[in-house]
């Protein structure tokens, strides 16, 4: 997508009013669901009045993962046109809610990846403040990035929630600054990671199966070997986090469980794949279809790895919460209730269906232009740098990640289309000089025309050039449709690039300094 494309797109008129508030409506009614059924069912425990606002907070950061978050899963392929917008929606809250409840369930750390110490909160009243505070401050922070129209680190929101809020229990001693060094880290390792495995990705596609003079024949042989590597990466990544709570299962195990349901897929997608391809046409289009199936089926399973780890990001300062008022003390790790996960996993789907649309299009279509093979790199980015980094101990963020992909194939195809240019300035030139060529025949076709006596050689050199003349007219005819039809330079728009990557900069310091505040505002009410 060039420049004016998506300067045209930006002056579409945005979504009424009235739709709007419907929206906002039934963002209230589910708030106000469960604001109802956790006064309801936790009425007669002492000091529920926190579990309550806690179970609200829960609910509207919930919906803000779903609204901008659950993005990077679908908008690629969204912007590709694998998917409308309707069926990304039904599929990612489908798989989000699924993976929350299947595979998400198991005890989570309430202090997010060690990020406060909470040894150093001797009362548990502060300690119950601390993470409202938290969960509000992340809520209200994506709330406002989701405005903006910035995909960002839900896990980062939290995280900064959290240490804001533990800084204004505790003092700065409480944070375990060489965790939050790694999290910083992770601002640069997640997209660059991302980025150069997607354009690599992207890269090997064209060379074997753009760049071939027989496309559709190399896409039969390379198609089938790049959906099993897929099926690997998210089988792998599945039985690595899905299964733990029931089962143990080492890296080792899981990949070669992985590699064996790849071989399967590999023998049962490659007659599909040849079968399909003879129905299509030679071009860039036909090649791109056979990436279709396999992009939604990434798109889901990306939903369901999400569901299963990111819910935790709304639901576990909840459960903190919920685990220092049943029990009166504080831990390190608490079960998470069923009604918690519920909110965790229905906010997601809530948020996604009504503001989730304004972040997919930034995702799939405003940053760069997608097509099936871009989209599919960008899968297989997200799947194999998580894998990747959490055998390494990296500490990423699927966003960073997906989005970093979707600037690394961006990237990649302005740096081949200059390549290009090159080529439509020799096509350029080309066609000037054949111009001219043409207009020197039409001169001497003219002058010919001009004499009255002509000789046999003149009648002979008329009608030589009356041939060179017509094959000219029809060689510069050729290339000037050529060179009109040829793709111009598509640039990553660089608006997009600055503003979202200054929204992951200043996400965890943005998120700390509003947990502080609600921290000490919170703390001034109840005291």
């Amino acid at each position: 997508m060039d420049i004016k494309t998506i300067k045209t797109m930006e002056k579409v008129t945005p979504q009424t009013q009235s739709g709007g508030f419907s929206r906002l409506t039934i963002a209230f009614v589910f708030i106000a669901i469960v604001f109802v059924w956790t006064s309801l069912t936790h009425g007669e425990i002492q000091n529920n009045t926190f579990l309550i606002i806690g179970a609200v907070f829960g609910a509207y950061m919930a919906m803000n993962i779903g609204a901008n978050d659950v993005a990077n899963n679908v908008g690629p392929a969204v912007g590709s046109g694998a998917l409308t917008m309707f069926w990304a929606i039904v599929i990612a809250a489908i798989f989000e809610g699924a993976g929350a409840l299947i595979a998400g369930g198991e005890v989570v750390k309430t202090i997010k990846k060690g990020i406060i110490d909470p040894g150093m909160i001797d009362n548990p009243e502060i300690f119950i403040w601390a993470m409202t505070a938290a969960l509000l401050s992340a809520a209200v922070w994506l709330n406002f990035a989701t405005y903006i129209g910035a995909p960002v680190s839900t896990t980062h929101s939290i995280v900064g929630g959290v240490m804001g809020a533990g800084i204004a229990a505790a003092g700065f001693g409480i944070v375990a600054w060489g965790t939050m060094g790694k999290i910083a880290a992770s601002w640069i390792i997640s997209p660059v990671l991302g980025g150069v495995i997607a354009a690599s990705f992207l890269y090997f596609i064209k060379i074997n199966i753009i760049y071939k003079d027989d496309m559709l024949g190399s896409a039969k042989k390379i198609v089938p070997f790049l959906i099993a590597l897929m099926s690997m990466a998210f089988s792998t990544y599945l039985i690595l986090k899905g299964v733990k709570k029931i089962v143990k299962v080492d890296f080792l195990t899981a990949l070669a469980l992985g590699t064996a349901f790849a071989v399967a897929t590999y023998y049962v997608v490659r007659p599909m794949i040849v079968k399909a391809a003879q129905k299509l046409e030679h071009t860039r289009i036909g090649v791109n279809s056979l990436f279709t199936i396999p992009l939604i089926f990434a798109a889901a399973l990306l939903s369901f790895a999400h569901g299963a780890n990111d819910v935790a990001n709304a639901i576990g300062p909840l459960a903190a919460i919920n685990d220092a008022i049943m029990s009166g003390g504080i831990s390190k790790k608490a079960e998470i209730p069923f009604w918690v996960m519920s909110v965790g996993a229905i906010g997601i789907a809530v948020g996604l269906a009504l503001y989730g649309p304004k972040l997919i299009k930034t995702v799939g279509s405003e940053i760069t232009e997608l097509d099936q093979m871009r989209a599919f790199s960008i899968a297989m980015a997200a799947s194999i740098t998580v894998i990747i980094a959490s055998q390494l101990g990296l500490p990423v963020s699927s966003t960073h990640i997906a989005v970093g992909g979707v600037f690394g194939v961006g990237f990649l195809r302005e740096y081949l289309d200059n390549g290009e240019s090159r080529f439509l300035e020799n096509v350029k030139e080309k066609f000037k000089t054949d111009k001219k060529d043409l207009e020197k025949l039409q001169t001497e076709f003219n002058n010919f025309e001009k004499i009255n006596t002509k000789s046999k050689k003149d009648y002979e050199r008329i009608l030589e050039l009356y041939k060179l003349i017509e094959e000219k007219q029809e060689l510069v005819k050729v290339e000037k449709k050529e060179f009109k039809s040829a793709k111009q330079i598509k640039y990553v728009k660089r608006d997009a690039v600055k503003k979202i990557i200054a929204a992951w900069i200043i996400t965890v310091p943005a998120a700390a300094t509003l947990s502080a505040g609600v921290f000490f505002m919170i703390k001034g009410i109840v005291s």
